[in-house]
Formats: structure tokens, C-alpha cells, sequence
């Protein structure tokens, strides 16, 4: 009976994670979720505490840590903070449900690189979460080399993504590959071209709606290269759109909020 009763609790605490990020993914004001988020940050905190094995409860934190972080945690430190149990999470998540790559990420790339293409379908989630917290974790630690070496797996968790289901999260992961391709131009060994090609399709199977898709092509392609009118159109297009959508809405929220801070910097750039 007791386990049973356990087991109940576990559900529960699961379902209230996915029911939270659908929550925050829709809201439309970002200051609800800065000042309300870390209270149901605590209470999955304690949910994994009593239940360590629950690999969804575990995404689920892996998740909300990392876009917390992301989003609203501007101190170095803090961050750091954050993104590791984000990271932490995720991992743990991994090792629980795919033994072998949570083993690879010590070894080789090409053999990492082996074990994240026999990934199917079904890891896709777990797989698209931890790449994303592992990256948010990089990103906090971008002053440290070793952290910025993960980068080539991260990029390698995110190609099988969009292998295995193209229009994931409204092409969110074609979003990530377009940032890493365009870390550095193209005489330092940076793909930008390549990843304008992933910014694109991020837009196209959003059908324009996943606006942060735009704002960071703007920023991280438009503005490498030199292209103040690919840069103004994409950010203008941003700023005209409406940013309520299903599973879209904070971050269009917080796209437009860039896209202004971008438009305003423009001449200072170009």
C-alpha cells in the first residue's frame, strides 16, 4: 500500500511539472514567471528528493532550471549555479533511461557520436533536454575551455533531434544548431551559411510563428555578416507579430523584448 500510495504521488508530482511548463510556456507576462517560478522550482526540488529515480520528474526540473537560467538569471555565478542542476538533472534522467550514452559522454566523440545515433524516437525528449541544459551549462561557463570542448556533442544531441522529428518543438532545435554554426565566422572555422540554412527551417515549420527563430537569425547570422537589411526586416517582422501562440508565448514575449534592444543597437553595430 505504500508503495502504491508512492507511486500515486510520483503521478501527481509529474503531471503538476508538465502542467507548470505548459503554464509558463504560454504565459504572456514574463514578470509572473521571474517572481513565481522558483517557488515550483523548490517544489519539484523536494518531489525528486522523495522520488530520485523519476526520470520525468527529473526532466521536468533538468527543463525549468535550465530556462529560468537562460532567461532571467543574469549573475555569472548564479548562473553557473543553476544550469549545473539543470545539467545534473538531465543527466541523471539519462543514466536512468539510456545507460550507454550516459557512459559515452566520457569517451571519444566518434563514439559518443555512435551511441547518439542509435537514439530513437522514443529518447527524444530525454535527449533534446539534456542538450539543451548541457548547453545552458556551457553557456554559464563559457570562461572555462573545458566546458566550451562539450560543444561539438551538444551539436551532435541536437542534429540526431532533428533527425529523428524535423519540426520538434516548432523547430526549436533548428534554432540551436543555426546559434552553434554561427559561433564564429566563417575564417575562424564557424559554418554561418549552414547555419542560416537552420535558422530558415526553424522558421518554416513554425510558419513564422516561433519568433525567437527570427531574432536570434537576426542576431547571430545578420549581424555576423554584415546584413543590416536581412537584420531590420527579420526584427521588424518580429516586432509586428502577435506573440500569443500555443507552447510559444513567453518566448515570443521575451523575442519581441530583444528584437526592440537589437533594433535600438543597430546603428551602434552596423
Amino acid at each position: 500500500m505504500i508503495s502504491l500510495l508512492s507511486g500515486c504521488a510520483s503521478m501527481i508530482a509529474e503531471g503538476l511539472a508538465r502542467d507548470l511548463q505548459q503554464g509558463i510556456a504560454n504565459q504572456d507576462d514574463p514578470a509572473i514567471v521571474r517572481a513565481g517560478a522558483p517557488a515550483y522550482m523548490l517544489l519539484i526540488d523536494g518531489n525528486i528528493q522523495n522520488n530520485p529515480d523519476e526520470r520525468g520528474l527529473l526532466l521536468a526540473g533538468a527543463r525549468l532550471y535550465s530556462t529560468y537560467a537562460s532567461v532571467f538569471v543574469k549573475d555569472t555565478q548564479r548562473a553557473k549555479l543553476l544550469t549545473s542542476r539543470a545539467r545534473d538533472y538531465a543527466q541523471r534522467a539519462i543514466c536512468l533511461g539510456q545507460g550507454e550514452l550516459c557512459k559515452a559522454k566520457q569517451t571519444s566523440f566518434d563514439k559518443f557520436v555512435a551511441v547518439i545515433n542509435k537514439m530513437t524516437k522514443s529518447d527524444i525528449d530525454a535527449l533534446y533536454i539534456y542538450a539543451t541544459a548541457w548547453a545552458g551549462w556551457v553557456l554559464a561557463n563559457k570562461d572555462d575551455w573545458n566546458a566550451v570542448a562539450d560543444l561539438p556533442k551538444i551539436e551532435a544531441m541536437m542534429e540526431r533531434v532533428v533527425m529523428l522529428d524535423d519540426g520538434y518543438q516548432a523547430g526549436l532545435a533548428h534554432v540551436y544548431l543555426g546559434v552553434l554554426k554561427t559561433r564564429l565566422p566563417a575564417n575562424l572555422g564557424g559554418k554561418p551559411e549552414q547555419g542560416k540554412l537552420h535558422f530558415e527551417r526553424a522558421i518554416k515549420l513554425s510558419k513564422g510563428r516561433n519568433l525567437i527563430a527570427k531574432v536570434e537569425f537576426a542576431k547571430r547570422y545578420a549581424r555576423l555578416v554584415f546584413d543590416r537589411k536581412l537584420h531590420d526586416s527579420l526584427l521588424n517582422d518580429v516586432m509586428s507579430a502577435t506573440p500569443q501562440y500555443p507552447g510559444l508565448t513567453l518566448s515570443n514575449v521575451l523575442a519581441q523584448q530583444q528584437a526592440r534592444q537589437l533594433l535600438d543597437t543597430a546603428g551602434d553595430y552596423f
